[in-house]
């Protein structure tokens, strides 16, 4: 899943173990969201999106995301 957590966090001046430290995660699990290779559940979204004065729509690429999938179930 595509999110924008990258581009808020750099925004705000904060290292990934900042934001991890700020919703209580490791560095790591920062890092794997940011490289798209996990995906945050809803709480830890929403933790970050409060972090960042935006909605959780807007940080994780809801809409463009579901997009995506619908097109790739369009292709079944």
């Amino acid at each position: 899943m595509k999110t924008k957590v990258k581009e808020f966090r750099t925004a705000a001046g904060l290292t990934q173990q900042q934001l991890a430290e700020q919703v209580h995660v490791s560095a790591r699990t920062v890092i794997s969201i940011e490289k798209g290779q996990y995906n945050p559940s809803l709480m830890l979204a929403y933790r970050m999106a409060e972090v960042f004065g935006v909605s959780v729509e807007e940080l994780c690429c809801l809409r463009e995301n579901r997009e995506l999938e619908d097109r790739n179930y369009e292709d079944l």
